[in-house]
């Protein structure tokens, strides 16, 4: 309707006509039809279970929401979740757009090293994150960027809030960046309404209600999830068999078809960007700090990875069970999609159209949840402000909750592959802030150049890279993911020279403590 509104073929009489106070019935009946006729190429059923699904995640997200108080509550969840709720988020962040629309084309098109791109990743992460439940907790309360200031300092601090909130934004952008072309072709709107809507029914929930109602979200949001899977996974096997597969890759001559190392110089690179990024991400941070135990933490984390583990396993399955007979569509638009269109009008079709939903917000929700955390402890932090006693700390967490979703809105909008978004995301967690950010949890004395250097030169790798990708290119590059290894050992060569030179200043320091 807004785009209606701001229409160039509209002149300033007609402007004042329509939004005049003083509308005669042949006017309002104009209006009334420009406005539904923006809803009228809708398809009814899908836009009636967009509508029920929004119902469904706001009742279970905003139930019982807002009784307790401050930002522990509103971040943490008052610190209570159990392993259940631990595993079912961490699953439900993880399962975003690329595990369903790009994992399933991958496959087809690549077979079993299709495992590499999302799968494999995410369950190498959890195990190494199990590891580290212990000194991960020993810093509750602490954001990422809290943790580097009380190594590094407070430059530290603000370039890691930058990353780290530039991250989760980019990450909820690559899943905007799914949601627009996936909606529009359901609803009969163009993407960037499809985008805006996806974006609106996250806001609501979670800038009202927090971790805990993201959390209660994504208990829904991964069943839907594996009830989808499933039944798009019986109506498939119920018309392909694996020696149709076979016979179909032999006939394409895709003759590393089932080895699961083919392309590895491609693949190899993708899963260590996502395992280095994944690792420090505060999404994963965030919930083990939330759970109610170090026990419960560590049951989470690894419930997630065996879950994840069998999900992605059927989800790559699936993929290569579509070579032998895709679904009809246009080529270019993304095999899932597709079956949803044949299944169209069916209990089946409606249920993997909300599947797919589920996937884009539950991973939006997650990201913009854990950058608002990161922006609204450090600004408060700066402010002097540490209690949640009055409401002016929550007003400040809906408030930045919204404002990044309206800034990942516009990235997406210049961004339009889910994949390439969310690789660039992934580089700068894994460039910037993985080296520092771990030796954080383990120094006992501050370091501040190292971790200076380490956030300068890794995550200035990584934005010279990012903009590259966007069209705004300053250096020749390479291109994601070849540019990982560069920026990691810049990040890395950092932190070592700084710490060398930390050191050799000490020893240089006068006996009675001061600095030469």
């Amino acid at each position: 309707m807004y785009l209606w509104y701001v229409s160039p073929t509209w002149d300033r009489d007609t402007y004042r006509r329509y939004m005049s106070p003083t509308w005669d019935r042949d006017t309002y009946r104009r209006y009334m039809s420009r406005f539904f006729g923006i809803l009228r190429p809708m398809k009814s059923g899908f836009l009636l279970a967009v509508i029920a699904y929004a119902a469904v995640l706001w009742i279970a997200g905003l139930r019982l929401t807002g009784r307790g108080g401050g930002l522990e509550s509103f971040f943490l969840a008052s610190r209570r979740l159990g392993p259940v709720r631990v595993a079912f988020s961490l699953c439900a962040s993880w399962i975003g757009a690329a595990s369903l629309l790009v994992s399933t084309d991958e496959a087809s098109r690549d077979g079993l090293s299709a495992i590499w791109i999302i799968g494999a990743p995410a369950v190498a992460t959890l195990l190494v994150l199990a590891a580290l439940v212990r000194p991960v907790r020993a810093a509750s309360g602490l954001t990422l960027s809290e943790l580097m200031q009380s190594r590094y300092g407070r430059a530290a601090e603000t370039l890691t809030t930058v990353l780290v909130v530039w991250y989760m934004t980019v990450l909820a952008a690559s899943q905007i960046v799914a949601a627009g072309p996936f909606l529009s072709a359901f609803l009969g709107t163009g993407p960037v309404l499809g985008m805006g809507l996806a974006a609106a029914i996250v806001v609501v929930y979670s800038a009202a209600g927090g971790l805990l109602a993201v959390v209660r979200t994504h208990v829904v949001q991964l069943l839907l999830l594996v009830a989808g899977a499933a039944g798009m996974a019986a109506s498939v096997v119920s018309r392909v068999s694996w020696n149709d597969v076979r016979a179909a890759a032999a006939g394409l001559g895709k003759t590393a078809y089932f080895d699961v190392l083919a392309g590895a110089d491609r693949t190899l690179l993708i899963a260590a960007s996502f395992v280095l990024a994944w690792t420090i991400s505060p999404i994963a941070w965030q919930r083990m700090q939330a759970a109610r135990s170090e026990g419960a933490a560590r049951k989470g984390v690894l419930a997630a990875a065996l879950l994840l583990g069998l999900f992605y396993s059927g989800i790559v399955a699936l993929g290569m069970l579509f070579l032998p007979a895709p679904p009809a569509g246009a080529a270019g638009i993304p095999l899932v999609t597709r079956f949803v269109s044949a299944e169209a009008g069916s209990f089946l079709g409606g249920l993997v159209f909300v599947t797919v939903l589920a996937a884009i917000l539950s991973t939006m929700d997650a990201a913009l949840n854990a950058g608002a955390f990161t922006l609204t402890k450090d600004l408060l932090g700066r402010r002097g402000v540490t209690s949640g006693s009055d409401s002016r700390p929550l007003g400040l967490a809906r408030i930045t909750s919204a404002a990044l979703a309206a800034v990942a809105l516009i990235i997406a909008a210049r961004l339009g592959d889910i994949l390439k978004t969310l690789g660039l995301a992934s580089t700068i967690m894994a460039e910037g802030l993985l080296i520092p950010g771990l030796a954080a949890l383990f120094l006992k004395k501050k370091a501040p150049l190292a971790g200076l250097l380490a956030l300068v030169l890794g995550g200035g790798h990584a934005t010279v890279c990012f903009l590259a990708e966007s069209g705004l290119s300053l250096f020749s590059v390479p291109a994601w993911p070849r540019s990982v290894p560069l920026g990691v050992g810049l990040g890395a060569a950092g932190f070592l020279v700084g710490l060398a030179l930390e050191r050799s200043v000490l020893r240089r320091a006068p006996s009675d403590g001061r600095l030469a």
